[in-house]
């Protein structure tokens, strides 16, 4: 079973990182850290890791400074669960989930997750089912439905479902199939142009803009790490898209916000003028969406000729569902860990993951990929198209192996978590919040501003000092 430091070394020799570099980066305490067979705690230590060494590399490209960088990997399980421990004026988070999201049972005792924490994914499986948004009418409806065909049906009718699945059965669906040939992130050179001068700052990405357009946790997390080491983040939402406000607020730290209407010919003139401006377009909308409103990355890379474009998807770019919408916990469910996790448990059903560890550990991939196409940027110019997605991530953390006996772990409690939080002010309030966990003696991870509230601020960006 591979160490913490090997996952590292290997993502890290992914990116075209120096394998010399690996020597500053010190990893402490010892897995398993949550009840889980799988190792949950080595994904969010390595995944933050390889984020803060690849902002160190940018340093030390920029001013020709070494660093060393620590990571905790308590500090980091407990960054990848930061929305469970987020308070509001000393108030903890609402019901997380709609009243109708979860597991049913089908025809067949199948088993399907429903996720309708946005109105119109509800009202899709509710037209699907003929059935009114309760939860005993929806598992009376879905008890006379085959569970493939009603997952199909829900995609089809704009909802978001999934099949239980076991890890075979997945890795012998088409999808899967897809997938097993591509790593767990890719950087490719989509464009020719000079190599892009550093701006002054006194920070990894002090200077460096980055337009931010993603919802839910992975994007955003993505785009609070780059924040926490010092980019100008610009958070692009539209007044009408719905948001789940307690996730805004935890992944809205160290951002610029800002509406845009991407329906409308101004709002995607609007979009240009950042994009012109901009060094990273990160975003999280299912793979042609945004290329249907005008900003694939060959066309981003055509507006801007020195563009980092990192695509967030659920089930990958390749394959017959590289167009599906999902979600972590749907993700978890099709692709094999709920099954695995409720047969080391013992029960008869679907279990969760004990973090959302596909959408954090994503979101720092994201980060780490979009640095590392920079820092290649840096000396080979041109634009790159970083590609990473909660499917592949979760086949990452599948091959790391699994923990015996790692489900009888005692979860972590309230004393645990104290020594990793920090109190700021805040557009919603006073907050408490999980710091950042990654430690760089040079230049100290921080949020510099403080998460405000959807369409705060105007759609330009900050002066370059």
């Amino acid at each position: 079973m591979q160490s913490p430091k090997q996952i590292l070394a290997d993502l890290w020799t992914l990116a075209g990182g120096e394998p010399s570099a690996l020597d500053a980066v010190t990893l402490t305490g010892e897995e398993p850290q949550l009840p889980s067979s799988f190792r949950v705690a080595a994904a969010a230590q390595t995944s933050i890791a390889a984020a803060a060494l690849a902002a160190a590399e940018i340093w030390k490209l920029r001013s020709g400074q070494d660093q060393k960088i620590a990571v905790d990997m308590r500090h980091a399980v407990v960054e990848c669960r930061s929305e469970r421990y987020l308070r509001r004026d000393g108030n903890p988070p609402p019901p997380a989930w709609d009243a109708i999201a979860g597991v049913y049972k089908t025809r067949g005792q199948r088993f399907v997750r429903l996720h309708t924490n946005f109105p119109h994914h509800r009202d899709a499986v509710c037209r699907v089912l003929n059935c009114n948004a309760e939860r005993d009418e929806v598992q009376a409806a879905l008890m006379q439905r085959d569970a493939e065909v009603f997952e199909t049906a829900a995609y089809q009718a704009g909802g978001v479902v999934a099949m239980m699945r076991s890890y075979d059965e997945w890795s012998e669906t088409p999808q899967g199939k897809a997938l097993a040939a591509l790593p767990v992130m890719t950087i490719e050179k989509i464009g020719g142009a000079a190599p892009k001068p550093w701006p002054v700052g006194e920070r990894p990405l002090a200077g460096l803009r980055v337009l931010d357009l993603s919802r839910v946790i992975a994007g955003p997390v993505a785009g609070r790490t780059l924040a926490a080491h010092g980019a100008d983040v610009l958070l692009i939402s539209g007044a009408d898209l719905p948001a789940i406000p307690w996730l805004t607020i935890d992944t809205g730290r160290g951002k610029l916000t800002t509406f845009i209407d991407l329906k409308r010919d101004e709002g995607r003139d609007q979009l240009k003028k950042l994009l012109a401006e901009a060094d990273i377009f990160s975003q999280g909308y299912r793979p042609q969406a945004l290329a249907d409103l005008g900003f694939s990355a060959e066309e981003a890379a055509r507006i801007n000729p020195r563009i980092i474009f990192v695509s967030l998807s659920a089930y990958g770019h390749v394959g017959p569902w590289a167009s599906r919408r999902g979600f972590d916990s749907l993700v978890q469910t099709s692709t094999g860990f709920n099954h695995a996790e409720g047969v080391a448990a013992g029960i008869g059903g679907p279990k969760e993951l004990p973090a959302q560890i596909l959408d954090h550990a994503t979101g720092y991939l994201m980060a780490f990929g979009a640095m590392m196409a920079k820092a290649r940027q840096s000396r080979e110019g041109g634009s790159w198209h970083v590609r990473v997605s909660l499917a592949q991530t979760g086949r990452w953390i599948w091959n790391f192996g699994r923990v015996v006996d790692g489900l009888k772990t005692e979860d972590l409690k309230g004393e645990a978590i104290r020594p990793f939080v920090e109190q700021m002010e805040s557009g919603f309030g006073s907050l408490q919040a999980i710091r950042h966990t990654a430690q760089l003696s040079q230049t100290p991870a921080l949020w510099s501003r403080p998460a405000m509230p959807l369409g705060s601020h105007l759609p330009q960006w900050p002066a370059r000092h």
